[in-house]
């Protein structure tokens, strides 16, 4: 059995991790043995604010990880939008006319192949890089009727749907400061709490939902399920 070590953008991440992912992940189908989250950076940065920390310190944490433990697997779960220049790949990525997969396989890859480049006789499938398209509430969007239930508003319902119908996939849902999917949930419902509303959200619309209508997030469930 293997250890799983998922380094996140924030507290929303971590609780979707050992709430939601977590039971699915160490389940006796799957078969992790340990499934936990960390925030990106290291200890001291846990009670710093301000996004995501520049990737030359985002990597040194992972290789610390990788090198102490021989036996774990390290991904991430970083939101696109607001990802700075610095990390890997998010420069071409934002170049051109491409969809959501494209961008986010872009990163991934270019993250992977940095970390594999920093370590002797690697084994790259140890550490797994997952970039969120466009960011966490995007994934929400995969039952607009089960999430507008699940804040208690249910009268959101049809507006929820007609975001979600205006793209092909909930992680199309676009990254502009006015239309951003955190933004666009607020502006019709401005008591939305991220961290207390959207893991409880995903948990009632369920990761086999999410996955089929995010083909991003359903590609990286089935590689960390590949790799217990």
């Amino acid at each position: 059995m293997t250890r799983l070590l998922v380094e996140v953008e924030g507290e929303t991440e971590e609780d979707f991790v050992n709430d939601v992912l977590a039971g699915h992940l160490c389940s006796v189908s799957v078969g992790y043995k340990v499934v936990s989250a960390r925030l990106l950076g290291n200890a001291r940065s846990r009670n710093q604010r301000g996004g995501i920390k520049e990737w030359d310190i985002v990597r040194k944490g992972i290789l610390n990880h990788l090198k102490q433990d021989q036996e774990v697997i390290v991904t991430t779960m970083v939101d696109y939008y607001g990802l700075p220049e610095t990390w890997p790949g998010r420069v071409d990525a934002s170049s051109g006319r491409k969809c959501a997969s494209e961008r986010s396989s872009i990163i991934e890859e270019a993250l992977s192949k940095d970390v594999s480049s920093k370590l002797q006789n690697f084994d790259p499938r140890r550490f797994l890089p997952y970039v969120v398209m466009h960011e966490f509430e995007a994934l929400l969007f995969s039952d607009p009727d089960q999430f507008a239930l699940s804040i208690e508003r249910p009268d959101l319902s049809s507006e929820f749907r007609a975001i979600r119908n205006e793209f092909s996939t909930p992680e199309e849902i676009n990254d502009s400061s006015e239309t951003h999917p955190s933004k666009r949930i607020s502006a019709l419902f401005p008591q939305y709490r991220k961290r207390l509303m959207g893991v409880d959200a995903a948990k009632k619309i369920g990761l086999d939902t999410i996955r089929k209508e995010c083909p991003a997030f359903g590609r990286w469930m089935k590689k960390l399920e590949s790799l217990a």
